[in-house]
Parts: C-alpha cells; structure tokens; sequence
C-alpha cells in the first residue's frame, strides 16, 4: 500500500501543528515589507518533509524536545534563504507552481530577504545556545554550495563519471536529509554514535531521493515535472552516465554532441530519451535507489520499536515511490 503523508504524520501532527505556530514568530521582523514577504513563502511551502525528519528521528531516538523545534526552524530558515538566492541565481520566476520572491519583489529584494532569513537561523541558534545544531546545519549548508559548484564545472566538459555523480548529489541533495535526522537525534540528547547512525540514515534517503528525481526526467512515473528537463540543463544523471559509460566510442560522441549543442530540441532530447532506456540506465538507477533505500531500512532497524519508527519506515519508502 502506498505511504499516505497525512497518516505519516500522524505521531507528530500536534508538534507540527506547533512548529507552524513557533515557525512565524522565528520569522517576525520589524519590517511591514519583510513580514509581508515571509508570510507569502511560508503560505507557500512544500510538503514540509525536512521539519518531519526531525520530529520523527527525535521520536525515534528518544523523544522530541524544545530544541527539536528550534532545529527544524533552523534548518527551514537557512535552506529557505538557499532557495530564495537560487532563484535569483537562476532567474527563476517559479518555485513549486507559485511566484518566486524575485520575480514579485525583484532581485534585490530577493537577495535581502535571503540575507535576512538566514541571519534569523543563526540568531536562533546563537541566542539559545544550539551550537552542535548550528555546526550540522552550517555544514549542510557548506557542502551543498560546493556539491552545486562541482556539478556547474563539471556540466561544462560533460565529463561526470560514477563516483563523481554521487559526491555531488550527496554534497547537493543527502547532505540536507543527513542534516535534518541529525538534528533530530542530536535534540533528543543521545550520543555522538547515534547521531552519526542518524546522519548516514539521512543520507541514504536523500540519495535514494535524488536518483528517484533523476528517473521523473525520462518519464518514470513523473507526474508534473517536464520530461528532458535535466538534459537541456546539460545535467549529467545516473541513467545517462549508465548509458554513456556503456555506449562505444562513436554513439557515446554523438550522444555528447546532441546535449552540448542540441540541447533545446525536442527531437534530440528525445533522442538521448530513447538512447538513454535502450542502454538500461533506468533499470539501473532504480536498482541503485533501491540499494540506498535497503541500507537506510536497515540502519533504522537497530532503533527500539515505536510508533515514530513506524512513520519513519513509511516516510522512506514514500521517497522512493512518489509520483513528483
């Protein structure tokens, strides 16, 4: 049976109930145009999977706490802020279906807010002493910067192996999910061991998350994102380097060619589509997930039993099986 969100949160639905409440007066400002437009993102946000992850693995590794708040705030705050500058990096007028902030209030308004938000995170931190927080956060935030700049360089010679695949998408995307089940576990006051067993959990899914990304892009399941998306963004993914590493010398240099030059027409993306399932990279990458996705199952299963673990088993596997 397909994991359903709602029953998913059900051992937390109060805290998150909570943490909607903390979560705007973390934001408040004394600024009306500021208010106004962290009120629009947060009315705006997602399916709130990272605050989640913390309630669920503070649950699972002992119970959650005031700081697990403050975690969850903390790392909302500084991962908004990453979104925010993204899309002023990219241009980008969208975010999830809605305006951006920059296309509303224009780039430096945009750049502003982020600033603001991610000096909120801090301070949060900082006032209430969540120093090893700030330290798993701050890092997150670290190696995705570095994971996005390894993937732009190498998007430029088309060059990315295997191994290379995988630092920038745990740099870029696990960090992040490594980042929430740390927090969570480091707020219910256990040791060092278990916060780190609670680290690699999240990692594991996050790079299960990823590839399952990576598979929307050939139509796997995709239900809302663009086919081919990754491939006019020059983005070398696992079914593609699966491919290419198995394609012979001539086929891999006319494959190249179509992405570096041919990028924005629909026929030759169709075509590195097609090339890309006949090679099956699809098969492959979704073996890959699945690997991922065993490891993190098992790294969970030495926890107590729980109605928190429970959630949290779901929570896994509705990463890998959602639709978008």
């Amino acid at each position: 049976m397909k994991p359903d969100l709602k029953q998913i949160q059900a051992p937390i639905a109060t805290e998150m109930d909570d943490f909607e409440k903390k979560f705007r007066t973390f934001m408040k400002s004394k600024v009306k145009l500021l208010d106004h437009i962290t009120g629009y993102i947060v009315k705006r946000k997602g399916k709130q999977m990272r605050p989640m992850f913390v309630f669920l693995t503070a649950g699972v590794s002992g119970g959650i706490t005031e700081s697990s708040y403050r975690g969850a705030a903390l790392i909302e705050l500084l991962h908004t802020a990453t979104l925010v500058h993204d899309d002023v990096v990219d241009d980008a007028n969208y975010r999830r279906g809605f305006f951006s902030v920059n296309a509303l209030w224009k780039n430096k308004i945009a750049v502003l807010v982020g600033d603001y938000l991610l000096s909120r995170g801090l301070l949060l931190s900082v006032d209430n002493g969540d120093f090893g927080l700030l330290q798993i956060v701050s890092r997150a935030v670290r190696e995705m910067s570095e994971g996005e700049l390894l993937q732009i360089a190498k998007a430029r010679k088309l060059d990315i192996t295997e191994d290379v695949y995988y630092t920038i998408i745990k740099q870029k995307t696990a960090s992040l999910i490594a980042a929430c089940c740390a927090v969570g576990a480091s707020t219910a006051g256990v040791g060092a061991d278990q916060v780190e067993q609670m680290r690699l959990f999240g990692e594991k899914i996050g790079m299960a998350f990823q590839i399952k990304d990576d598979l929307f892009d050939y139509g796997k399941d995709e239900v809302g994102k663009p086919v081919g998306i990754d491939i006019k963004e020059k983005k070398m993914t696992l079914p593609l380097i699966f491919a290419l590493e198995k394609a012979s010398w001539m086929e891999k240099k006319k494959i190249i060619y179509l992405i570096r030059n041919k990028n924005e027409d629909k026929k030759s993306v169709n075509k590195v589509i097609d090339f890309v399932k006949a090679s099956g990279g699809l098969e492959y990458a979704e073996s890959v997930m699945n690997r991922y996705y065993e490891e993190a199952l098992e790294i969970l299963a030495a926890f107590p039993p729980s109605e928190y673990k429970v959630s949290l088993e779901a929570l896994v596997e509705y990463t890998i099986q959602r639709k978008k």
